[in-house]
Order: structure tokens, then sequence, then C-alpha cells
């Protein structure tokens, strides 16, 4: 007789019946502590009801997203879609394949029903198969997932009994799960499926828009721990000038403070150093640290709740900025005072950059990079000084470090600012080492100072105030932490 076999992640070991039947029996249970709720356990419902009173009468369903599959059956890391975590308070990485259901009641309201694959009973043979308990841990039951959000719970396995009545119009966030794509665009289900036009994604990002107190103290969590990620690269510098792949150590050590303290980054770290800075989003970072040069760390750390900062600093190796590596930086910094100083509610989103951009204008006039005077540099049919900054100088910030990047562009970014909403603001000067429309004492000089705010009633809080912004308290920072 052939003896079952493990899948091919699982080492394809063979499993025999007598072992099959043993691994069955003799589990003591281990239920969640008492009391465990999700950190948004008293938010996600009125979240559930701002999104379905958009649309009264229709289904919408969410789905948490599917796990990516690297070769030879490793997964990587799975992190549930933001719409899904932020409405649910789930963010774990076991809610791969769960699925959030807004069924409409037919009295204008909606009931929340989670489709979860439960915890494996450890008397089925799923408990030590792969992707079973034994293999990636426990996952909690249909009765503990309910208490942990206040939802009602599905096994989904059930998912096919949505469509074994009459369907109202359903509306889903598509591209998240292909699975539930496949189940959308199955033409036999098709008949008994009214597909609503699109947009919940639109919706969901223009609600998150604004974060209330408790999401504001979760960016603020996560802005502290990111100022504590970049002292702790400081404090590695002399390792990693003296190590061949110098830029590589900066994002490991500033990787175990996001994981100590959080989910971990919040995006793909930047430490580019040297010629590097001059890229706009270079995550190599497989290049050396040379002393006199200038190190570009962008870099956030989310928290468990997946709220993440982004800040970025300027550094020089040497502890010290050359004069010409000063002019550039304070020619920066002046940008994005100026840009901080255009935050208030009212004002256009594109305000701030705009009033960078004419720092940056006039400051590249007087080098003489551009011959023409910043108004004609920065009309509209020009745009010349981009050829040093290129890209905005900010956004949006939340779950998502580039956040509510879904929402109609009449909201954001056309619309204008709110009391509660949270942006960066980080502009930057790219002077390429190729570049030979600039003096060559400029060429291979990359500066972004970008900081995180919050909208308040009357101007903008720094929320990255611990860490320095002027050159000179950059150096005195930097020595602190060296001699320390």
């Amino acid at each position: 007789m052939t003896e079952p076999r493990l899948p091919v992640g699982s080492h394809d070991l063979p499993v025999s019946p007598a072992l099959d039947a043993f691994m069955r029996t003799s589990w003591a249970e281990a239920p969640l502590p008492a009391g465990s709720r999700v950190a948004a356990h008293a938010l996600t419902p009125a979240r559930r009801a701002r999104v379905a009173a958009r649309f009264p009468g229709e289904r919408l369903v969410v789905p948490a997203g599917s796990p990516s599959a690297r070769p030879l059956h490793a997964d990587s890391r799975f992190r549930p879609h933001t719409a899904y975590a932020w409405l649910t308070g789930l963010t774990d990485e076991d809610q791969a394949g769960h699925v959030l259901v807004l069924e409409p009641d037919g009295d204008a309201r909606h009931e929340a029903v989670l489709y979860v694959r439960p915890g494996s009973p450890r008397s089925s043979q799923e408990f030590h198969h792969a992707h079973g308990e034994f293999w990636v841990g426990r996952r909690p039951g249909l009765a503990e997932t309910a208490a942990l959000t206040g939802i009602r719970c599905e096994h989904r396995a059930a998912w096919d009994k949505l469509l074994t009545a009459t369907q109202p119009p359903t509306r889903v966030l598509t591209g998240v799960d292909p699975s539930i794509d496949a189940w959308l665009g199955d033409a036999r289900r098709l008949p008994a499926l009214r597909c609503a036009p699109a947009g919940l994604d639109s919706v969901i990002d223009e609600l998150r828009l604004v974060k209330d107190s408790w999401e504001q103290g979760q960016l603020q969590r996560a802005v502290d721990a990111t100022t504590a990620g970049f002292e702790d690269v400081v404090r590695s510098l002399p390792q990693a000038v003296a190590d061949p792949r110098g830029e590589r150590r900066v994002e490991g050590v500033f990787g175990l403070r996001a994981r100590l303290e959080g989910h971990g980054p919040g995006f793909p770290t930047v430490a580019a150093a040297g010629d590097h800075a001059c890229v706009l989003r270079r995550t190599r970072n497989d290049g050396p640290l040379e002393r006199g040069r200038l190190l570009l760390l962008d870099a956030g750390v989310a928290t468990d709740s997946l709220y993440t900062a982004d800040i970025t600093r300027t550094i020089p190796l040497s502890g010290t900025f050359t004069p010409v590596q000063r002019s550039v930086y304070e020619l920066v910094l002046a940008a994005q005072d100026a840009g901080i100083a255009a935050l208030r509610p009212g004002a256009r989103f594109h305000d701030f950059h705009e009033a960078a951009m004419h720092v940056i204008a006039e400051g590249l006039h007087e080098w003489g990079v551009l011959a023409m005077p910043a108004e004609e540099a920065l009309a509209p049919g020009n745009g010349f000084h981009r050829r040093y900054t290129l890209c905005g100088s900010g956004h949006m910030l939340g779950m998502d470090v580039h956040d509510c990047a879904r929402a109609r562009p009449g909201i954001y970014p056309d619309g204008v600012l709110e009391t509660g909403q949270v942006l960066t603001v980080g502009p930057g000067l790219y002077l390429r080492p190729d570049d030979e429309t600039l003096p060559r004492s400029l060429r291979g000089t990359g500066v972004r100072i970008e900081d995180d705010l919050v909208i308040t009633r009357d101007g903008a809080r720094l929320m990255s105030s611990a860490l320095p912004r002027t050159p000179d308290g950059v150096e005195a920072w930097m020595a602190g932490l060296l001699d320390s």
C-alpha cells in the first residue's frame, strides 16, 4: 500500500497510516487569552458602517489577499490588504485567503461576515500537513475570530453559499485575491450575479484620508520607532563604513529595529551613499559608505497595526558637511521649510510642493545652474528645475506609505487639506554625477529631507521633530551618538 505523502513544500516526507493516526491524538487545548481583541476593535464597526452607507442595498466584498509564493514553495511574509485590515482590525500573517463581506440586510443596513480558514483540528490530517498548525502556527477558530473582531464568522469553505440565493448587486475589491477575481469572472456564475460598477476602493481610501486620534497615536509610535532606528544607524556607522557593502549593513540595522518595535519596515528601505543618493528610489543597497560622502536614508517602521512612518535624513559620513554639501543641504532645507509653512486646513494639497519648488528654482538660478529666472523655469510649459528634483515633495501617510492613492483625483491629490490628515513633506535635490549641466563640484550630491506632519486647526504639527533637520543639528546629533 502506498503511503500518503506531504506536499513538496513540506520536504516531501512520507506519512505512514500509523504516524497519521498518532499525530491526531493527545493534544492539549490551547485557547487564546480571555478577552483578546484586535487593537482597533472599538473603531472598526463605525468604519464598516461608513463604507456600507455609501452603497445601500449592495454586497461589498473585501479580500485580505493571497500570499505570494517564491521558488521551491517558500511563501513570502504575508501582509493583509489595507482595506481589509482597516475594516476588520486584523493585521497578522494568518489572514491570507480570508474575505470580509458586507451583506445588505434589506433595511438600508449591512451585516459584516468574515469568511476565514479557522485553526485546523488536531484530529484532522490538515493539522500536520503543509499550511496546517504544526507547520505555520496556530490560527484562531471561528468563535475566537468572532470574539477578536466582533464580526460573525463563517468557514472559508462556505463561500459558495453566497451563490445559492437571489444575488444583490455586488462590488468586489478586485486585484487583491486571484481566487476572488476568478470567482467574479466565472461566466457560469454571472447569470446569478449582478456586478455593480467599481468604486469601492476609491470610497474606502477617501474615508481613510482623515486620521482619528487613535490612528494619529499609531503613526506617532511609528515615527518614534523610526527615530530610534535612525539613531541605531548612526551608532553603527563605524562598522558600516568598514564594510564593503555598508549600505546593506545600514538597511539591516534599521530593519532590526523595525522588527523589534513593529511589524517591520513599512516599505523597502533606501540606504543610498555617495552617487547612489542621486537615484530617487534605489533599494538595492549594496554599495560602500565612503567617508567624505553623504548617506541618504529613507526608511520607516510600520507598527503591528500597519501604520507606517516615512522619514528621510541625509547625513555626512565624516560627521561634518563639506561646504558644498552644506550649501545643497541648506537649499533643500529652505525648500522644506517653505513647504511646511504652506500646510493648513483648506490649503490645496499641491500648495506645499509648489512652495518648495519655488525655493529650489530660485536657488538653482542663483547658483547659475538654471540660466532663466525661477518664474520662467517653473512655468507649466517648462519645468526645467525638475531635471534636478523630478518627483513630488510629499504624499499622504497612513497604513500605506503612499496612503489613499486610489482616492478620486478631485479629492486627493487635487483636493484640499483637512484637519487630521497626515502627510510627508520631503523635497530633494539629485545632482547626478553624469549631468554635464552642473559644475563638477556639485555632481554626485543627493539630498532629501523628509518629515511626517499632521494637519491641525491652524497649521501642522511636526511629528518627527525628535530628529534634527538643520545641518548644525545633524552634526551635533551624530557626534553625540558616536561618542556615546
